[in-house]
Formats: C-alpha cells, sequence, structure tokens
C-alpha cells in the first residue's frame, strides 16, 4: 500500500542500478522473503503459471511462498515493472536534454517509487512557459544566484542592474519578483525538499472539512463532516471516501493544513522549514537584514503559491488511493467469506424469492443443482391467497422431497418466512429445514446473458429463484455467475478504481475456487472459468465435450477437449476432481504429475489405491521423507499424505443455520434491551452489519464487538457467520439500529462502557463533547455509527 511520503526509500536499500536483479532484490526486501523465492515466483508468473498453482503445486521452487504473498508480489511486480518502464522514458528525455549527469543518474537509478522518480524528473519535464522561464528568459537567473550565493548581498541593489524595458523589466521590483519566482520554481522541483516537506505534513498534517455555504440542507446526509478536521495519518478508509464523497457532491470543501496550533503560527512553520532545509540564512522578522528579509519571502511565496496548492491535491489524491486500497482490501476479505461459506450440500432445495404485489417466485432444484419446477405463489396483498400459496408449496415439498426451504432476504422476507413456518407445522412428516439467503445480486444474474443461456425459455423473475434456491446448495458455485461487485459486501465500492476493484476482487474468486476444486462433471462453464489455467472459452469447450461424449471417466481424457493442451493440463488438472471415476487419486488434489510418487508409497505397502484413499491411518508408520526425490520435495509429499487420507478436502465450514426470533419483523417489533439471533452480512473496518430479520441492517459498533480491544472487525466476525446480539438503539425516523454483541452491555450507557462489567472505551471511539485523541473536531457520541449508516444510505 503506498502511504503519504511514498518517496521514502527503505533505509536498507543500497541498490545503484536498475533491471531485473534490482526489481527482484527491492520486491525481496518488501516481502522480507529471499530473492531467489522472488525470482522463482516471478519466472513461473512470466510462464504463465496461476497463482494458485504456485501456490499448491510448486512450493518447493518458491521456497513456500503461500497464495496471499504470491497476490502481493504479482501486484507489486506489475508497479516496480512500470516504474522501469517509466525510470527508462525520465533517463533518456533527460539524456537527451544534454542534462544527465553521473549524480543524477544514480539517484535515479536508486529510486524505489514513482513519487520519488518523477521529483527528480521535475525540473527537466518538458513544461508550459511558466513565469519562472519567463524571467529566466529576461536576464534574472544570474540576479537570482547571487542574491542567493552572496551572503552579504543587497537585493534592491544588485537588481538595478538587470533592468530590460523590453521584457518590460523597468524597476528593482519587477527584477526581484522575476528572481523570486526563479528561486521559487527551483525550491519546488528541489527533490529533496519535497521529500522532507512530505515527511513533514504527514507526521504533523490534517484533513479539514467544511460544509459549503448554502449546502446544509442538500447535503445532510454529510453532517457529521460540516466542521471536521482530523490527523492524515489517523484517517480511517471509510471516513476518508465519506469525505471525499461530499466533495464529489459539491457539499463539502477538503483543505490540507497542520494542527490549529501550528497553522496560526507566523511565520507559518512549512515557510521555516524551507529557510532551514536549504540553509539560506532567511528571517522573517522586521529587524532582518535586506538579503534574509527578502529571502524570507521567497521562501513564503515558495509556500503560498508553489508548494501547498501542489501538496493539497497530491496529498488528497494520496488519501484517496490509500482509502480506496483499504476498501478493496475489505470488499475482497468480505467476499472471500462470503464465497467460502458452508454449502448445505446435495440436497433438494425449494427457492422462494419473495414480493409482494408480484408475488412469491418459487424454483425446485434437485440435489445436483437442476431445475425442476417453478411457480409463483400471492400469499400477501391484494390477493391474499394464503391457503392456496401453502397448498401449492406442499405439493411441491412432497413431490420433490424438498429438504431446504432458501428464503431470499429482500422485500417481504420475514412475511414469507413465517409462511415457511406454516408450511413446516403442515408437514411434520418431512419438516423441511428453512433458511434465509442473501439474494445480493440475484436481480444481476436473472437478467445476465449467462442466466439466459442457462434458462431461455424461463422468466427472468423466475432466475432469481433458482439462483437463491442454488446459492444455499453451493454459495461458491452460485456467486461465480456474478461479477463480484454486485454481490454487495463492499464499502464505498462504487467510489473506488473499478479496474483494481475488478482485478482484486477476480484473483479472490480464482483462489476461492481453486481452493475447493471443482467437480469437472457437473460444475458449470462459468464455476470452470475460474479454475486455474482455463478460461471462458475453454470451459464451453470442456461444457460442451461433456454434453456430447458423457461424463469424464479420468484427468486424462481433458486432453481430449479441443484446445486443452499439456500446459493448461499442467495448471488446471489438480484443481479438477473426478469424484468416482477410473482412478480414485482423481477425487484428490493430488496433481497427475505426482501420480508416481503415489505408486512408490503405495509399492512400499503393497495396496491399491482405492484401499488406501480417504481412509484414516492408511499410511501409518510411513515417513514422507523417505518418499522424496529431485523433484517432490518435503511439503509435496506431505500434502500427498494428507490428500490420500481426506482426498477433495473442503477447507468451507459446517452448515449451520440461523433464526430469526419469531414475531420481531419489522423495526417497530424491536426494543432496546433484546437478544437476537442474526446473520453478518457485511463487515467494515468501523464495524459490522447484521442481519436480525427486520429488513434493515444493525451496525455493531467496532468498540461492541467484543470485550477485549478489537483492531479489525474481521478477527472477531465474518460475512455469513451466525451471531448473538443486542439491540441497544433503535431510530425508527432514520431507519437506525445499533447493536451489541456484547451481551452485557446496557442499552443507553455511553458508547464502549459495559455497567456490568466496567470494561474501559475502546480506543478511537468518541464520547459526547469529547475531544478527539488524534487532534480532530470533537464527535457526537454515535459519530460513528451515524457515518456508518449514512454511507448505507448514499449507496
Amino acid at each position: 500500500m503506498s502511504t503519504i511520503a511514498e518517496n521514502k526509500t527503505p533505509a536498507t536499500q543500497t541498490h545503484q542500478s536498475a533491471g531485473p536483479d534490482f526489481i527482484i532484490a527491492l520486491l525481496a526486501e518488501e516481502l522480507s522473503v529471499r530473492p531467489a523465492q522472488v525470482r522463482t515466483a516471478v519466472e513461473l508468473m512470466d510462464g504463465g503459471a496461476t497463482v494458485p498453482f504456485i501456490a499448491r503445486y510448486r512450493k518447493e521452487a518458491t521456497g513456500g511462498l503461500d497464495d496471499g504473498q504470491l497476490r502481493q508480489l504479482e501486484v507489486r511486480l506489475l508497479y516496480v515493472r512500470e516504474l522501469e518502464d517509466r525510470r527508462h522514458t525520465v533517463l533518456e528525455s533527460i539524456e537527451q536534454q544534454g542534462k544527465l549527469t553521473e549524480a543524477l543518474k544514480q539517484d535515479l537509478l536508486a529510486a524505489t517509487t514513482k513519487q520519488r522518480l518523477e521529483d527528480l524528473y521535475a525540473p527537466y519535464k518538458p513544461k508550459r512557459r511558466t513565469r519562472a522561464q519567463i524571467a529566466i528568459e529576461a536576464g534574472l537567473e544570474p540576479l537570482a544566484d547571487a542574491i542567493l550565493n552572496d551572503k552579504d548581498s543587497d537585493p534592491s541593489a544588485l537588481a538595478s542592474a538587470y533592468l530590460n524595458a523590453e521584457a518590460n523589466i523597468n524597476d528593482d521590483k519587477a527584477a526581484l519578483d522575476g528572481a523570486r519566482d526563479i528561486l521559487a520554481e527551483r525550491f519546488a522541483e528541489n527533490a529533496d525538499l519535497l521529500a522532507h516537506m512530505r515527511s513533514y505534513i504527514e507526521s504533523n498534517g490534517m484533513l479539514y472539512a467544511k460544509v459549503i455555504d448554502g449546502k446544509e440542507q442538500e447535503g445532510a446526509n454529510f453532517r457529521d463532516w460540516f466542521n471536521f478536521h482530523e490527523t492524515l495519518k489517523s484517517l480511517p478508509s471509510h471516513r476518508i471516501l465519506a469525505l471525499l464523497r461530499g466533495r464529489q457532491q459539491g457539499v463539502l470543501d477538503l483543505r490540507i493544513g497542520l494542527n490549529p496550533d501550528l497553522d496560526e503560527q507566523t511565520p507559518h512553520p512549512c515557510i521555516t522549514r524551507i529557510a532551514e532545509f536549504l540553509h539560506l540564512g532567511a528571517r522573517f522578522d522586521n529587524q532582518a537584514p535586506a538579503r534574509a528579509k527578502w529571502l524570507g519571502e521567497v521562501c513564503r511565496w515558495s509556500w503560498r503559491v508553489k508548494l501547498l496548492t501542489t501538496f493539497e491535491t497530491e496529498f488528497i489524491g494520496v488519501l484517496r488511493e490509500r482509502a480506496e486500497q483499504e476498501a478493496i482490501h475489505v470488499f475482497a476479505n468480505n467476499l472471500k467469506d462470503l464465497l467460502l461459506a458452508a454449502p448445505a450440500g446435495p440436497k433438494s432445495v425449494i427457492g422462494l424469492d419473495p414480493g409482494i404485489r408480484t408475488g412469491v417466485k418459487v424454483a425446485v432444484i434437485d440435489a445436483t443443482g437442476k431445475l425442476l419446477e417453478t411457480a409463483t405463489i400471492y400469499p400477501f396483498e391484494p390477493k391474499r391467497d394464503r391457503k392456496g400459496a401453502l397448498t401449492t408449496l406442499a405439493t411441491l415439498v412432497k413431490r420433490h422431497h424438498v429438504e431446504l426451504i432458501a428464503i431470499g432476504n429482500g422485500t417481504a422476507s420475514r412475511e414469507t418466512e413465517q409462511l415457511a413456518a406454516e408450511l413446516q407445522d403442515l408437514l411434520p412428516e418431512s419438516h423441511p429445514t428453512r433458511v434465509i439467503v442473501s439474494e445480493a445480486g440475484a436481480s444481476v444474474y436473472s437478467a445476465s446473458e449467462l442466466a439466459a443461456l442457462e434458462f431461455p425459455d424461463l422468466d427472468v423473475s423466475l432466475r432469481g429463484a433458482v439462483s437463491i434456491a442454488r446459492r444455499l446448495q453451493d454459495p461458491l458455485a452460485e456467486l461465480v455467475k456474478i461479477e463480484p461487485k454486485a454481490i454487495g459486501v463492499g464499502q464505498y465500492q462504487h467510489d473506488v478504481n473499478q479496474r483494481e476493484l475488478a482485478r482484486s476482487l477476480d484473483a479472490v474468486v480464482e483462489d476461492c475456487v481453486n481452493a475447493v476444486g471443482v467437480d469437472v462433471n457437473t460444475a458449470s462453464a462459468a464455476l470452470l472459468s475460474r479454475v486455474s489455467g482455463l478460461n471462458a472459452g475453454l470451459a464451453r469447450q470442456i461444457v460442451e465435450w461433456r454434453n456430447e461424449n458423457g461424463a469424464f471417466p479420468d484427468r486424462k481424457t481433458l486432453l481430449k477437449v479441443p484446445r486443452f493442451g499439456d500446459k493448461t493440463f499442467e495448471q488446471a488438472a489438480g484443481f479438477l476432481r473426478i469424484p468416482d471415476g477410473q482412478n480414485p487419486l482423481d477425487a484428490s488434489a493430488v496433481h497427475p504429475e505426482a501420480y508416481p510418487v503415489v505408486e512408490r508409497i503405495l509399492k512400499k505397502i503393497n495396496a491399491q489405491a482405492k484401499q488406501i484413499v480417504g481412509q484414516q491411518g492408511g499410511l501409518k508408520g510411513l515417513s514422507p521423507s523417505e518418499f522424496t526425490d529431485e523433484r517432490f520435495g518435503l511439503p509435496t509429499v506431505k500434502d500427498i499424505f494428507q490428500e490420500l487420507e481426506k482426498p477433495g478436502r473442503d477447507p468451507r465450514p459446517e452448515f449451520k443455520t440461523a433464526q430469526f426470533k419469531e414475531g420481531v419483523n419489522t423495526l417497530n417489533d424491536l426494543q432496546p434491551g433484546m437478544v437476537l439471533e442474526g446473520v453478518v452480512t457485511n463487515v467494515a473496518n468501523f464495524g459490522a452489519f447484521i442481519d436480525i430479520g427486520v429488513h434493515q441492517d444493525g451496525l455493531v459498533h467496532i468498540s461492541a464487538l467484543s470485550n477485549r480491544f478489537v483492531k479489525d472487525p474481521r478477527d472477531v466476525v465474518r460475512v455469513g457467520q451466525t451471531v448473538q446480539v443486542k439491540v441497544m438503539e433503535v431510530d425508527l425516523n432514520r431507519k437506525r439500529v445499533g447493536l451489541s454483541m456484547r451481551l452485557d452491555d446496557v442499552p443507553g450507557d455511553a458508547p464502549g462502557a459495559s455497567k456490568a462489567t466496567g470494561k474501559p472505551m475502546q480506543s478511537g471511539q468518541k464520547r459526547a463533547a469529547a475531544p478527539n485523541k488524534a487532534g480532530g473536531q470533537a464527535q457526537p457520541a454515535n459519530s460513528a455509527m451515524a457515518a456508518a449508516f449514512a454511507k448505507l444510505k448514499q449507496k
């Protein structure tokens, strides 16, 4: 992640030449791994290997780099290679100008960030004609140098020798103004000064926000920020994005400054720092000698005209980048939790997509996900055909031996759940289990080209019911059909860099799919396309071959699929599973290239694969080290042993269901002090949103997640997790519900304090009228919650 003072180079950085070795060494230092590990991983990536393949099947080559390290390496490799390309362009440009000194060249070669490179290039970058250039053309550069170099000089006395009527330099003031412009531009292009000033502002700077006059009513959602300031280094990503959204909507004016005490000093600390860093001998008092006083004015001009505006734009841009990276990280983590949610497994499911006037859409699928039957029922207004709806559902359950009822969590969800509860009472012998399922993205899928190909003759509204049923059966297999950012578990996802968001989320989907593995004989083309080494075209070819020729009997048969070559087989085979195939190993994560290792193991114990695979203790007494060779080291052989005992291990948790409290269906049914069961729907840096079955998610602020200090909410909760919460606050007018997972908290107490336990307020939380620890504007006690709910309203 970039920082505000991005130009800093690592303290241990001693590279004096750029190129492949420089890249490897830099990345190794950043990741705290050996250069040999990075070099091998980069070579594999450049050769077309995917991150899941490298992480799972090339552990010996990379020294055990995991998928997280490899993803980080992948991102940083792209950045550093872009840096190298830019470095080449900069060197070539300065060399063509005849200004490339050996010292400058070494500085450029040692630059480890784009910011540092651009700072060094700034004096040589072709630019529009500036005031400084006009002054240089008027012959005033020698005057600027003379004042700068002669400590005893009198600027006014020197200026009289540089009058130039043709250039409109008619008096001493005009000459000195030109000299000032030349030095100000020179100072503003001093890379070391810029680095120094950035570091100072990063440590002492603040972001100020004020409401734009006349926008108070229009921007009511941003009222928490109408008169706000906080230190740059403490601003959390969600707050930055909220402030930036307010500015983008024309409600807030944002400014960069120091803390109020420093900003009020005269002269300004940034102005004096310019003078001190450059050893100018400038002074800012009225009794100062002429030269010292004039240089003080030059420093003041440099800050106010050149650097302040530049730094304001730059810092807000870097804050945005930092916040976007964190928001993308939050979204990616939530998406991972959602994709790896517990599957109900191969059970028949009836999916209910709730609706009022348009009816409840019904779809029944069998244990393989195949659509069996659909219907539309009208238990609510205006038809109120509850009896007919129950009859239809009971008939479908009996006809198709339904085991689970999946109910979408949208409009009329709780009413539909009550209907399902009545259905359970009518069917005591079968009693299918009812489960509330997130329907985020279901409408996107329903109208997609993929859904049209799957169900060309099915009404769009009924496709949503199919999706709801299938995502209970296997969330991963169904959610891969939806564009990741449409699933809706992000934080300000519409405000961030969409290209970076898509790249990050696609990586998460790829990692999740390959961590679980895919049954090649049942998987959809959408799921297959996420497998290592495959793309959408190859995935369609596999499905077409399967439809024409029947199920794949073994992994080798994949090579018969058009365009499925040896390289693709290497990348994909280990993640494609064939349960009940001709070779038991094809149902495991053991890669076909490692089958000879298994054969040596089987020979050692004189057994067949089918006798060993899936048998606990079948390899007892054997040591993985006995079966290593030049190609397969101990990490791989250990993985093989684990797979033989538990083939196709699924990393997803056991399937559990949450039960919403009977009689609590709307916000009006909530009372402070209630303890309810709910499901985590979204996790942000400031807390977690919980579905408690009232059509409006409640917020558990980070300070109320646990009695211990919580730095990251994901250390306590994950998307899809079932939790118990206490209702702390209900705001019917603003449709807000404040919750706590600290069940001994008492509604009405100061935030973060428990009467029962006396636990202290969590660091970073604000009490009413208390000063912000980071030096920011005092906020209302519920400001964090208010900002969070405002964020939801603005989506």
